[in-house]
């Protein structure tokens, strides 16, 4: 993690011994997938959440900090293992997607395996962690239908892609916060404050995926730019082309968009239009501004190592590869 560890160097690594720890089975491949899947990569920032979330509150049984954060990285990996899927996307942070290495019912029995071993983690804490963790389950399963829903929709409007990615990212990195402070005891008011700055940061990281998905290099991104597109995402940088992109031939964005099966030629022109638009700016400001929203939630909090990590944690997330 070097850089990124924001503090919680030695807890991110009692995490991922947790998350290994867990997956282990008497089922050969279904454990060689699982880790296929762990292994794939990713910054851990969701677990840092939830990790700065209880320091800063003044949590001291760690242990139970890294089992939640634990569980909460197991929900989000059996969801990338089916969105995959839904979507038909075929790589993931730069290695093929489990279900393209695996085949489709192997990866879908792991994303099961590691919903259920994530409850299996989780479902040890109070009834009301167990419940906002049911909850964010519910709301990513919500947030997944919703968007197969809009695909290819050049009608998609702004308040329903941004209802989208609350339910498929924001509110899980708001719950994981959340649960911290239930964790920490903490006031009601600081549970509520670090839960505001989880649904802004997962808002300002969704946007900010959006834009890198437009403008990103495929070797940091794992994956080719354009991704979305192609599979018939309406983003929020398409969303702004669509609406505001006088500089561009937006019916020709809008029959590009409705097209079902792209070649890639469509989708190089699609990423052209984008980036002449002006959209790929507007989205950039409309992830700082729930960056500082982020950032303000924080201002009940009393100043701490912790709560400045959470701070940087923003800016991190709004500057990364851009």
């Amino acid at each position: 993690m070097g850089s990124l560890d924001f503090g919680v160097a030695n807890e991110l690594a009692l995490v991922e011994a947790r998350i290994r720890e867990s997956i282990v089975t008497e089922e050969p491949l279904l454990h060689d997938i699982a880790r296929y899947v762990i292994e794939s990569g990713g910054k851990r920032i969701r677990p840092m959440v939830t990790l700065l979330a209880f320091r800063a509150l003044g949590g001291t049984e760690v242990r139970k900090a890294v089992d939640l954060a634990a569980a909460f990285e197991l929900i989000h990996s059996a969801t990338l293992i089916h969105d995959d899927i839904n979507d038909g996307g075929d790589m993931r942070r730069g290695r093929l997607a489990a279900y393209k290495k695996f085949g489709l019912q192997n990866a879908l029995v792991t994303g099961d395996f590691l919903f259920v071993k994530a409850f299996g983690i989780g479902g040890r804490f109070d009834d009301d962690i167990v419940e906002i963790t049911a909850n964010v389950c519910a709301a990513l399963a919500e947030g997944e239908i919703r968007q197969k829903r809009h695909a290819h929709d050049t009608g998609v409007t702004r308040s329903e892609y941004l209802d989208i990615i609350q339910r498929k990212t924001a509110l899980p990195m708001s719950a994981g916060a959340r649960v911290a402070g239930l964790l920490a005891n903490a006031r009601l008011e600081h549970i509520d404050a670090v839960g505001d700055y989880g649904i802004n940061l997962g808002m300002a990281f969704q946007i900010v995926d959006d834009v890198l998905d437009v403008v990103g290099d495929a070797s940091r991104l794992g994956k080719p730019p354009g991704t979305d597109v192609r599979e018939g995402n309406v983003t929020l940088v398409t969303i702004h082309a669509l609406n505001d992109g006088s500089a561009i031939d937006v019916r020709a964005l809008e029959r590009l968009v409705r097209k079902h099966r792209k070649q890639d030629v469509d989708v190089r022109r699609v990423l052209s239009l984008l980036r002449d638009s002006g959209a790929v700016e507007k989205a950039r400001l409309d992830a700082q501004a729930y960056g500082q929203l982020a950032k303000k939630a924080l201002d009940p909090i009393a100043d701490s190592d912790a709560k400045a990590s959470m701070i940087r944690l923003v800016d991190y997330v709004l500057s990364r590869d851009m």
